[in-house]
């Protein structure tokens, strides 16, 4: 769906790298992860793909063609500073912003009509904006996003202002735009809606992609052979063996049960036999990186290199 070849960007006559010779690949009908610290570049690529700005080098492209002004109409962008008008009712603002779309008053108005009844906020329409609390604007502008039926939606932060209640329900109507077809670009600093809702992530840090691929192939590419263990009726003599032979860590005693974890290089099979000679196994499983860790752990990597 979309697809970005060596994009560059740079400000102050060169002298600040925003984005360098950045590529990814987002298929379609998919959910991805733009993910980097702040002042990473993420910004800068969405402002590219929205045509607020231009590359300096580098192609991006929509479903095959090269980016044009035409795209804007098949393009949704949610931006982390939300831009609607105070003192503009509900109604009129969604009217507006689906006119400048493309859309006419009809289709509009059928479609505002239809993500009222979504969202459970019908009784909003003559409202203005600065009448609603901040979540309640974050629905609209969420609404305003999607009303044009976008083939490629473009989240920042959609989650922010949100309660624990409502943030479930957006991303409920995500996952629904997804197996509708939309393709989805997701910028956020919530990693646990990373793993959600995520099929593929793109990690930037200090301009240059240092990561992408599927969520699950990126947390496998930074385990660390660590495995969860819980055992029951131990034989110490044994588990004391197997301490002095693996990395034990984490050891805790609750319940007649032994919990801990070990770090080994060792095939896993044969980590798993050895345990079994001091207890009977009452949970055993490798313990995959979170996307927080992932996060963490790539960044401070790359920032290493970059100081050396």
């Amino acid at each position: 769906m979309l697809k970005a070849e060596n994009v560059t960007k740079t400000y102050n006559a060169g002298k600040k790298i925003a984005l360098e010779d950045f590529s990814i690949d987002v298929p379609e009908a998919s959910i991805y992860g733009l993910l980097g610290p702040n002042g990473a570049g993420k910004t800068t690529f969405i402002r590219i793909i929205n045509q607020i700005t231009q590359a300096d080098s580098g192609e991006v492209f929509i479903n095959g063609e090269k980016l044009r002004n035409s795209h804007i109409e098949e393009i949704g962008y949610m931006p982390e500073e939300r831009g609607l008008y105070k003192n503009m009712t509900v109604g009129d603002q969604l009217l507006y912003f689906g006119e400048l779309k493309g859309m006419s008053k009809n289709d509009a108005l059928k479609e505002a009509k239809y993500w009222f009844e979504q969202l459970n906020i019908d009784q909003w329409w003559k409202k203005k904006l600065s009448e609603l609390s901040k979540g309640m604007a974050q629905k609209i502008q969420f609404v305003v996003t999607v009303l044009h039926k976008p083939k490629l939606l473009i989240l920042d932060e959609p989650f922010s202002g949100f309660d624990p209640v409502n943030a479930n329900l957006i991303k409920d109507q995500i996952l629904k735009l997804k197996e509708q077809g939309t393709t989805i670009i997701l910028s956020t600093h919530r990693m646990e809606s990373v793993e959600e809702m995520c099929d593929y992530v793109a990690l930037i840090n200090n301009a240059r992609k240092i990561i992408d691929g599927k969520v699950f192939d990126v947390r496998e590419r930074f385990k660390k052979n660590i495995f969860g263990v819980t055992l029951s009726e131990v034989n110490d003599d044994a588990f004391q063996n197997f301490r002095n032979q693996f990395n034990v860590n984490d050891f805790e005693t609750k319940n007649n049960m032994v919990s801990f974890d070990i770090k080994s290089d060792e095939n896993q099979h044969f980590v798993l036999s050895e345990i079994m000679k001091i207890g009977k196994i009452r949970s055993f499983d490798e313990k995959i990186p979170s996307m927080n860790e992932v996060f963490i752990n790539a960044v401070s990597e790359n920032s290493v290199i970059e100081n050396i």
